[in-house]
């Protein structure tokens, strides 16, 4: 990992800013208030709770893994199932491990204060759909336009070029959320992206392995599809990236960390 100095953004000029010790004018690299979003956070959180602990069941696994890790410069990479309720759920798990809560959600008094310094990285036409997808934008989105797929159907268009320099400055100043594989379709290849992203800022990548959110919710993870669903999130050891892996090495290791190897059984991708 390289090491990042965590980066403290603030309205205020710098002289002032320094004044500010309960931080209410700090705001994010994005020009976000800090502020808003521990209330965006914790009101999406009180909101969200029941879904999780009283709707359907939650188990967590390995948090132990993450609470000692710095406050920025952690990736996060995970399989994806629905386009919110799983980032919603690490969002839970982030503040209740900053609260010295372990492998539990109960009680949320962790919501009085949540963490802020989280991002997630996420399809631009995905977070413009609905007030409620613009509410969970401003909460940490780092929004990308995909090159691959778009509105359902898959396409050819340039890269986001810009989508580095986002993901880079999240990462700079707390921890990000990515999806490798860039949709909730099962054992969809990890894109090489996401390979490029870990080789030019070297964070510490952690992988957690999520189950039970497509049988719980739909697509968008807004409306309940089956309640009393458990719910299960792994977060594994951070992986061991060597500097001199190559593109496809580094994917091969995201795919295997993530537990997307396709088994024998599904049939192959075109």
């Amino acid at each position: 990992m390289k090491y990042v100095k965590p980066t403290k953004f603030s309205y205020l000029p710098k002289p002032l800013a320094l004044l500010d010790v309960l931080g209410l004018f700090e705001c994010d690299p994005f020009g976000n208030s800090l502020l808003v979003k521990r209330i965006l956070i914790g009101t999406i959180g009180w909101f969200t709770y029941a879904r999780y602990t009283v709707v359907n069941r939650i188990e967590i696994e390995g948090t132990e893994n993450i609470e000692n890790l710095p406050i920025n410069n952690v990736l996060f990479l995970a399989n994806h199932q629905t386009y919110f309720a799983d980032v919603i759920a690490f969002f839970h798990i982030f503040c209740s491990v900053k609260w010295g809560f372990k492998n539990t959600l109960l009680p949320p008094m962790y919501l009085f204060g949540p963490r802020a310094r989280n991002y997630y990285v996420a399809a631009s036409e995905t977070m413009k759909k609905g007030i409620l997808a613009r509410l969970f934008s401003m909460g940490g989105a780092i929004t990308v336009e995909r090159s691959w797929r778009a509105d359902g159907r898959d396409v050819k268009r340039e890269v986001d070029t810009s989508a580095g320099e986002k993901v880079g400055k999240a990462l700079a100043h707390g921890w990000v959320v990515s999806f490798p594989q860039g949709t909730t379709s099962p054992y969809a290849p990890v894109r090489k992206g996401t390979a490029h992203m870990i080789m030019q800022n070297q964070p510490i990548v952690v992988p957690i392995v999520i189950n039970g959110f497509r049988r719980a919710f739909d697509k968008k993870g807004l409306r309940f599809k089956k309640r009393n669903t458990l719910l299960t999130v792994r977060i594994k050891p951070p992986l061991q990236i060597d500097p001199n892996d190559s593109v496809d090495e580094i994917v091969a290791k995201v795919r295997a960390a993530i537990e997307q190897d396709v088994p024998d059984w599904v049939a192959p991708r075109e």
